[in-house]
């Protein structure tokens, strides 16, 4: 199971699902979908969309449909919704997005027979709802498969091939993995890196550079680099320090980066400039109003 052999010609694309009632009210802060784009960017797979939805199956269904219709090859990886409660939805609403029942995962399942007999041993009695609540994780939509050693966590992780799987031109990988940021993040760099995003990729080579006036005192330059550079992304983030990032190919980002040096440099030497720069972070102080 997982990826084919023969990579797909189209470069493989990645989106993210996030589900839960709890992040959507404000309670719990997503990181989840922070710390997978930082993956991601070292493989040099584009993450395209993240979506929060709430734990509801209706909601999860639309997302999932608006995912798999994006280009293709895709993975496309949820975090949450998978536990014992009753608002852990996700697995399920998978089953009915793309037609199939839940099956008992037998590897889960032992895992959670040994938990079980474990608690026993300790004395402590487990009542036959408690049971089912606990063997409702093992449930997983038929065709998935282990994200290996997953179940030795405290949730599993499993994925779903759909059309041939991300290993194919026209499939997609659903990665469904649980929220807890400590699961999320096991699973994801000893198993899901490996088996569906290692080598599908080119890392994007990015530099970064700082400057401490207003955006739109560098923005001229920033008009050129986009018209003479058009294979390099450009972005200009605001604060004490302005941060200009630029991404793309290597020698034509470094080419890039040279001409806003230059810019940089130039302004730096404007009369004027240090009043400028003063006037500007003034606004960033802590407490300025």
């Amino acid at each position: 199971m997982g990826i084919l052999a023969a990579m797909p010609a189209s470069p493989l694309r990645a989106s993210a699902i996030v589900i839960g009632d709890e992040i959507l009210g404000g309670y719990v802060r997503d990181t989840n979908s922070g710390w997978l784009a930082s993956r991601l960017q070292q493989h040099g797979v584009p993450l395209e969309r993240v979506v929060t939805v709430p734990d509801d199956r209706a909601a999860i269904s639309e997302a999932l449909g608006a995912e798999l219709g994006r280009a293709r090859p895709r993975v496309i990886v949820t975090s949450g919704g998978i536990g014992t409660t009753p608002d852990d939805l996700t697995l399920e609403a998978v089953a009915r997005h793309v037609g199939v029942e839940l099956v008992v995962e037998p590897h889960i399942d032992a895992h959670i027979t040994a938990l079980l007999e474990r608690i026993a041993a300790r004395g402590i009695a487990v009542d036959g709802a408690h049971e089912v609540a606990m063997r409702k994780m093992a449930l997983v939509p038929a065709g998935t498969y282990l994200l290996g050693g997953s179940a030795d966590g405290m949730a599993p992780g499993v994925a779903l091939d759909v059309d041939g799987g991300c290993g194919a031109d026209t499939g997609a990988t659903l990665v469904l993995l649980p929220g807890i940021p400590s699961e999320f993040q096991r699973i994801t760099t000893a198993h899901v890196e490996a088996r569906l995003l290692a080598g599908r990729g080119e890392p994007t080579h990015v530099v970064e550079l700082t400057h401490p006036y207003p955006e739109s005192a560098i923005n001229g330059v920033l008009q050129q680099v986009t018209a003479a550079y058009p294979d390099v992304h450009v972005g200009s983030y605001p604060g004490y320090e302005c941060t200009i990032r630029l991404k793309g190919p290597q020698p034509r980002v470094e080419d890039a980066a040279a001409l806003v040096r230059e810019a940089i440099a130039r302004l730096h030497a404007t009369p004027g400039a240090e009043a400028m720069r003063t006037a500007w972070q003034r606004h960033w102080a802590p407490g300025a109003g």
